[in-house]
């Protein structure tokens, strides 16, 4: 019984020793951070910028051109013919759906554009995190920025290596 305390004893000991040196393998980076400092992200968010600004020009142009078309209309319906006003009224519903339609692509396609131009940003801070973790001997890295809910950082932080490593 007292080599069974004995040998229980040790092998905790040993096992906490292996726990203490797996811990010293962690480190941690805040992801968002990264990908958001990056100067492909600053570039891009520019470019999103411009694209938005080119979606909201041709957006409010239609929508000033519907609007005139509807004042016209409103002031000459006393004086057309039940069926030309009805088919005015059709005439700027369709004009409304084009608007609404516009609205829409403008939106997915800025978000597709977005997609594809942050994907290629993400991997490049991934490959750069891999090989900063391979280079320091880190097996686990955590990302801090998931709800800022890292409560102990005691791994190493690699977000300053990280950024050498990517040039910024």
């Amino acid at each position: 019984m007292k080599n069974f305390k004995t040998l229980l004893l040790i092998a905790v000991f040993t096992l906490g020793l292996a726990g203490l040196t797996n811990a010293q393998k962690t480190g941690h980076i805040d992801f968002e951070k990264l990908i958001a400092e990056m100067p492909e992200t600053k570039a891009l968010k520019l470019d999103m910028e411009k694209l938005g600004k080119t979606y909201q020009d041709e957006i409010l142009g239609m929508e000033k051109k519907l609007e005139s078309t509807r004042k016209k209309y409103i002031a000459e319906s006393n004086t057309q013919t039940q069926g030309t006003n009805d088919t005015r009224a059709q005439e700027l519903q369709a004009e409304n759906a084009k608007l609404e339609q516009a609205r829409r692509f403008a939106y997915q396609d800025m978000q597709k554009k977005q997609n594809e131009s942050l994907q290629p940003i993400i991997e490049k801070a991934q490959k750069a995190i891999d090989e900063v973790a391979a280079s320091k001997g880190v097996l686990y890295v955590l990302d801090a920025s998931v709800g800022k809910g890292l409560l102990v950082k005691k791994g190493q932080d690699l977000f300053d290596a990280v950024k050498t490593k990517l040039g910024f």
